[in-house]
């Protein structure tokens, strides 16, 4: 077959490809600030942008209260429109982010309506899940064999092994079901993406081929986390000013371990002339336990502020001598990257990174920061005393987050790969024709013999 008229299939193959209708399931959207939801609103704009449909399914915003949003309503289903994007909003049962049985309830009350709303979807052409929850994942993958759509799974945790390494269940019958579940639901997936190359790994020895796995890490929209001068009227605000602060930005929830920062406050507060306070800025399952006991130690130097909006952010950053970036010290955690530190990277705020693995390295080898030893106090406090010593020394964040995690970049390779298992996985005898072609071509539209 001549060049010219493989050239003229791979046109017809991109020109397809921007015309594609995504549904994407995620428990948790805009308004609400955590991970998941950032991810996956500031993806799905991007392919909006660049011409496709996305519509998005998902709950209304409550986390990690448990508590509707002002302005929402828990209905069976609602629709609106986010930078175009399509919003749907179904019902679940409410449950505050923290206990088993009502997280369970509103995992699996997600799942079978956000199915039911993917059913009456038209015109899909590739269904994408994310987690964490699995249970998500398996709405994606129950939507996709009714529709009879390819399935991309996302996954972001390791569920359940993530609430065994938190010490909120036991090894038991129910966990048992839930791997094998968790299984299944891989199997059920035609590509899974992955945010850290740690999760390939785990994936790998539950049995998933090394070819069914893509590594797509978080990243960071680097015009909302511009570099931008100190300022000091959080510093005011929370009775900080003229002292360092080491903030915590993010979810307190118990994989966090923020025990260790009242452990280093209270070991600092022994100290005459501490002028260090510490900042625990979010919402989540461990923060009313922390308040209490902070309150119990008659703690002065630690600030919990409550949940802020994610468009506050950046300011508080801003406000920051240095982020901690925190979890537990169990080996699982060291698969994790978390997404904030690229956004501290962007700010060139320098990161007291305290989580193994490969998100240690990437804040050591932009010199974006200092490692301490996870769950241990005086490692806090030596990782403070190192930020101090070389305040101006942390500039290479930004540089290394422009060129290895920006945000536009990271949205087109998972689009591509989208595109990609769309074409090949609908079912028509064209697309399939297409992708033997693609398989049998090489970059340059030079035909050669298929392995």
């Amino acid at each position: 077959m001549g060049s010219r008229w493989i050239l003229s299939l791979r046109k017809r193959l991109t020109e397809r490809s921007f015309n594609m209708h995504i549904l994407f399931l995620c428990h948790y959207f805009p308004p609400e600030v955590n991970a998941p939801a950032t991810r996956t609103y500031e993806h799905c704009r991007r392919w909006v942008a660049a011409g496709h449909r996305v519509t998005v399914i998902t709950s209304a915003p409550n986390c990690p209260d448990g508590v509707v949003y002002e302005g929402y309503s828990n209905r069976w289903r609602s629709s609106e429109q986010v930078d175009g994007i399509r919003v749907i909003r179904v019902w679940t049962y409410v449950a505050p982010n923290k206990g088993f049985f009502g997280r369970i309830c509103n995992y699996i009350s997600y799942m079978l309506t956000a199915t039911m709303a993917a059913v009456g979807t038209r015109d899909v052409e590739v269904v994408v899940a994310t987690s964490p929850q699995f249970f998500c994942g398996w709405a994606g993958a129950l939507s996709s064999w009714l529709l009879r759509r390819p399935f991309v799974l996302e996954i972001r945790d390791i569920w359940p092994e993530s609430i065994v390494a938190v010490g909120a269940m036991k090894q038991s019958r129910i966990i048992r079901l839930l791997e094998w579940l968790e299984r299944r639901l891989y199997r059920s997936a035609k590509q899974i993406v992955t945010v850290g190359e740690g999760y390939r790994g785990e994936l790998q020895q539950r049995g998933v081929p090394a070819e069914r796995i893509t590594v797509v890490p978080n990243g960071v929209d680097l015009p909302q986390f511009s570099i931008h001068e100190n300022r000091v009227e959080l510093k005011s605000k929370w009775n900080s000013a003229g002292k360092f602060v080491c903030g915590y930005v993010g979810t307190v929830g118990m994989a966090h371990g923020l025990e260790v920062v009242l452990d280093a406050a209270e070991q600092l507060e022994k100290q005459l002339g501490a002028d260090v306070v510490f900042w625990i800025v979010g919402d989540g399952a461990d923060r009313e336990r922390l308040e209490r006991e902070a309150a119990r130690r008659r703690l002065t130097s630690v600030r919990f502020t409550g949940r802020v909006a994610k468009s506050e952010i950046p300011t508080l950053l801003a406000n920051c001598d240095a982020c901690l970036v925190h979890l537990r010290g169990t080996d699982l955690f060291g698969t994790v990257i978390p997404s904030k530190i690229f956004e501290a990277m962007a700010m060139n705020v320098p990161i007291i990174i305290g989580v193994r693995g490969s998100a240690c390295d990437i804040v050591l080898e932009a010199g974006a920061g200092v490692a301490m030893t996870p769950d241990d106090p005086k490692s806090l406090l030596r990782g403070i005393e190192a930020v101090r010593a070389r305040r101006e020394g942390f500039t290479g964040g930004r540089r290394y987050v422009e060129a290895h995690f920006n945000r536009d970049m990271l949205a087109t390779e998972m689009l591509e790969l989208i595109a990609r298992f769309s074409l090949s996985g609908n079912g028509s005898a064209e697309a399939r024709r297409v992708e033997r072609l693609r398989s049998a071509t090489d970059e340059r539209g030079n035909t050669r013999k298929a392995a």
